[in-house]
């Protein structure tokens, strides 16, 4: 006799993410020729301070000349390649990605674009920008009238 089972969307949202997961990892287990030509979209962490937008990104491998980042007025451009991996062997497993890589942003608070820092430390690249003066919160103080 079948046993009746509540309906529980939380067990919907479960499975969805099981065949999403599935979904990826056939997707990066493909032959390499189908995705040889394909460019890679860097992954990217963003928050904000009350002084400055700062991204992070990890490109492990890569020395600070290989990546070329512009910022035109609101308009953020990361470059960059991510080189080849080994060839003539049989992988098993291959999750790395590689190719050419680019990040387009649009930065919706003005920006003082003279302050901008981009640094490098252990494969993370991290992009500071201070927010313009007249982006960055105020605080007013209230006054009582007598």
């Amino acid at each position: 006799m079948p046993a009746i089972i509540r309906w529980s969307p939380a067990r919907e949202i479960v499975r969805l993410s099981d065949a999403m997961d599935r979904m990826f990892e056939d997707a990066w287990t493909r032959p390499m020729s189908a995705r040889a030509e394909r460019e890679v979209r860097l992954p990217l962490d963003v928050y904000t301070t009350p002084s400055e937008v700062v991204l992070t990104a990890n490109v492990p491998g890569l020395k600070p000349d290989e990546v070329e980042i512009t910022l035109e007025g609101d308009t953020l451009s990361i470059h960059g390649e991510f080189k080849a991996p080994m060839e003539n062997v049989d992988y098993v497993f291959q999750e790395r990605a590689y190719g050419k890589f680019s990040r387009t942003l649009t930065i919706n608070v003005p920006v003082d674009v003279n302050k901008v820092e981009a640094t490098f430390d252990s494969g993370v690249l991290t992009i500071t920008l201070p927010k313009a003066e007249a982006a960055r919160p105020k605080t007013i103080k209230v006054e009582a009238k007598q």
